[in-house]
């Protein structure tokens, strides 16, 4: 009888152990271009992102690989390098550094996203990656005259980025109006400099464009 217990136990703390061990779970992936100002013309660089679930939590995850399979290329980022952001109450992991050999473009097409945890056990996930060349709308402008600001975007999606004086983006806007007061827009005191970032969701473009002040 005491065997039959002892065993019993070792069962069920082998069992308990086995249900921690939950491989992680992607659940949606995408990559997005982002236009960037250039030295003679914007610059094109690539993020990548994963939205996943882990029963362990977050810390347990350990490697992110993305691949694309038929033309031989992968990237990897550790749970070091890997940027994390909360939108409605999800956490995206991946990085805003994609880029190709020699900055060619990314090619379209499948890629695969494969998320490992700390017990080695992995989960992976496919997803298309076919944003147009050429960007369907003209490069933003944001621009500040004597307290006046003026937006010449055509992207269906425009929110300013706003800056302390050490450059970090302290405050988001989202902007229903292409022109106004500075004072309406009701900005931090620590706010000093802003940019403009313009979004596509249909495409998964985006155009962020030089940093002016407004103070």
């Amino acid at each position: 009888m005491r065997s039959f217990v002892l065993l019993s136990g070792l069962f069920l703390f082998l069992g308990l152990f086995s249900c921690s061990r939950a491989e992680p779970r992607i659940l949606y992936g995408y990559i997005e271009k982002v236009y960037y100002p250039g030295t003679v013309r914007p610059e094109e660089r690539y993020s990548f992102f994963i939205l996943t679930e882990d029963d362990d939590g977050m810390e347990n995850l350990s490697e992110l690989y993305l691949y694309h399979d038929r033309e031989g290329l992968r990237w990897l980022m550790d749970s070091g390098d890997w940027v994390l952001y909360e939108e409605d109450g999800k956490t995206w992991i991946g990085s805003r550094n994609i880029v190709n050999y020699a900055g060619a473009p990314l090619p379209r097409g499948q890629y695969r996203a494969v998320l490992v945890n700390k017990a080695g056990e992995k989960t992976e996930r496919n997803f298309t990656f076919d944003a147009p060349a050429d960007s369907p709308h003209p490069y933003p402008l944001f621009s500040v005259i004597n307290d006046t600001y003026r937006i010449d975007s055509r992207y269906p999606v425009n929110n300013l980025i706003c800056y302390d004086e050490q450059g970090n983006a302290v405050q988001t806007i989202t902007m229903t109006e292409i022109e106004g007061n500075i004072g309406e827009l009701r900005l931090s005191n620590s706010i000093r400099s802003a940019a403009l970032w313009a979004e596509d969701p249909e495409y998964r473009i985006s155009a962020l464009t030089e940093v002016v002040a407004v103070r």
